[in-house]
């Protein structure tokens, strides 16, 4: 046993051949939960292009690791019968996540709408790039003769043999410029002015995780190139490169993700704040109307945050018939002489005068003003007026100062 470990602690190819299995499964299966945990908004929408075309990298993403991993390389070349057919299969899908990913690059920096000369000239030079080297790829293997089966170290062991050796050497080439380009257009967006946090974040997870790919093909290719001088470096290819790959695919995986991810949590919380936000004003005007909002178990944040303000307004518009706006003005002088700024000071005078409002409604429920007011600012400045009316301390010094002090009983 501590023979066993003394010989993993220092070899390498010791480490891969204990733990290889892994290496692949674990970045699919990571791909496949990211997948699955965005597939529900990009089902919901599918008209956005850009989120079809994150889902569409990592559903290659997931692939390269599922057909990566020696069962699935063993099961497919049974399958079909044609030892090692599994080389340029992978070596297909990792040219296609390649392209796929420059192409989302170029068209989330520019925008869909962009088509400039050069930017449509930059996606034909990657499809045409992408294309010719994957055919080009299948060209040399069937030109190849590789009848030895190999699930692990295939582009060190067939280095030296012809066609197999232009095949290996093609995608390797290939897909590192592929990744070089990539990265360059990131490094240059994370560095200009303005780009949204989530977008900054994803773009350095990006970065990264393209830095490691390239990390990936630094040591790949010295292993096969010290095949062609007689040196053996293949543990560069087989104990070093696999974690590298794992790695890279997650960082960029949660790169493509973060941004939509970021944005998506962020607009929930906003709207969640904002339904609390109105609480004290709808709670108010649930006095006036004992019905309220009836409660929708599936109901999105969203669909709450709307019936909620709809609430609202419909009960506002005919109780503000009954607001003082003369009270509503001394409200808010009151206000702005004790110190508050214009915006706030008007929010606490509306929240003043509804409240007398209410009073009044109660007081006689069938007498109305008659007079038509201008409700627009009223209604749209909804939630500023709810937060006034949790400042009970604020409203109170604002009626001591008009006069006339009124307590509704209202829970804020």
């Amino acid at each position: 046993m501590t023979a066993a470990l003394a010989q993993l602690a220092w070899s390498p190819a010791g480490f891969v051949n204990e733990f290889y299995p892994s290496f692949w499964w674990i970045p699919a299966g990571v791909l496949t939960a990211a997948l699955a945990i965005k597939l529900p908004t990009i089902v919901r929408l599918w008209s956005d292009p850009l989120l079809r075309a994150v889902g569409g990298v990592l559903l290659i993403a997931c692939a390269v690791f599922v057909f990566v991993a020696p069962s699935t390389i063993a099961r497919v070349n049974r399958i079909t019968g044609v030892p090692n057919i599994s080389a340029p299969w992978v070596y297909s899908l990792l040219t296609a996540f390649c392209g796929s990913c420059l192409l989302l690059i170029i068209a989330w920096r520019n925008g869909l709408s962009d088509r400039s000369a050069s930017t449509v000239r930059a996606v034909r030079w990657v499809v045409a790039g992408s294309l010719g080297v994957i055919a080009a790829l299948w060209v040399l293997f069937a030109l190849a003769d590789a009848p030895v089966e190999r699930l692990r170290d295939l582009d060190t062991y067939y280095a030296n043999t012809p066609y197999m050796r232009e095949m290996i050497l093609l995608y390797l080439l290939a897909q590192a410029v592929a990744t070089v380009i990539t990265s360059g257009l990131i490094w240059n967006w994370v560095r200009t002015d303005g780009l949204d946090a989530w977008l900054r974040w994803g773009l350095k997870f990006l970065g990264v995780g393209y830095a490691a790919q390239l990390s990936f093909y630094a040591v790949k290719l010295p292993a096969v190139a010290a095949r062609w001088t007689g040196r053996d470096l293949d543990w560069l290819s087989t104990a070093v490169a696999p974690p590298l790959a794992c790695l890279s695919a997650i960082l960029i995986a949660v790169g493509f993700i973060l941004p939509h991810a970021g944005q998506y949590l962020a607009e929930r919380r906003r709207v969640r704040l904002a339904h609390r936000r109105l609480r004290p004003l709808y709670l108010l005007m649930r006095t006036v109307n004992g019905s309220g909002v009836s409660f929708v178990l599936r109901a999105t944040p969203e669909l709450r945050l709307i019936r909620r303000e709809t609430f609202i307004r419909d009960v506002l518009l005919p109780l503000a018939r009954r607001i003082d706006e003369g009270r509503r003005e001394r409200f808010y002088e009151a206000a702005v002489a004790l110190g508050f700024e214009p915006k706030r000071a008007r929010a606490l005078a509306s929240a003043a005068a509804i409240q007398d409002a209410v009073v009044a409604r109660r007081g006689s429920a069938d007498a109305e003003d008659g007079h038509d007011p201008d409700t627009t600012e009223l209604l749209r400045e909804i939630g500023a007026v709810s937060e006034a009316l949790r400042k009970a301390e604020e409203l109170e010094a604002i009626r001591t100062r008009v006069g006339g002090v009124l307590r509704p009983g209202v829970r804020s």
